[in-house]
């Protein structure tokens, strides 16, 4: 488990370089909103490449202890937001506002695509090497 906890912070460095880039790019374009959806929407994508590769690289020796890597990934994430919020002065309803999807935030994706894409990620792949195909997302990234 130490590798797979070691294979965490990369995501975070791509969530503050996602963010950064909002922040110094787009945000002036956008409303507050839009730009922070649109931050989320680029930030799970990013983050699935991620995964998709570590699973690949590292799979889980079953399906089980990938959802429990998932699992792992998301605690760990939320364990630093809230911390890291916390530490800087933030309330806990600043904090859980970031999950109110009826505002318009979509950051509850986050912790969820966490959760399900290494179980995703080594489904796939485990169906890949029964049959011997090579994956579609790599086709379609060619």
């Amino acid at each position: 488990m130490i590798k797979y906890f070691l294979l965490w912070f990369p995501m975070f460095f791509i969530a503050i370089l996602n963010g950064t880039a909002r922040d110094l790019g787009y945000k002036k374009y956008l409303s507050e909103i839009a730009a922070r959806q649109l931050s989320t929407f680029t930030l799970l994508i990013l983050i699935g490449m991620y995964i998709f590769f570590v699973i690949k690289k590292y799979p889980p020796a079953s399906s089980t202890k990938a959802l429990l890597l998932g699992l792992f990934w998301m605690l760990l994430t939320l364990d630093f937001e809230f911390g890291f919020g916390l530490y800087r002065g933030n309330t806990w309803i600043q904090l859980l506002d970031d999950y109110n999807m009826f505002r318009g935030h979509l950051w509850l994706l986050v912790p969820v695509w966490l959760t399900l894409a290494p179980y995703i990620f080594f489904k796939m792949g485990k169906r890949n090497r029964k049959t011997g195909a090579k994956c579609k997302i790599i086709s379609v990234i060619r």
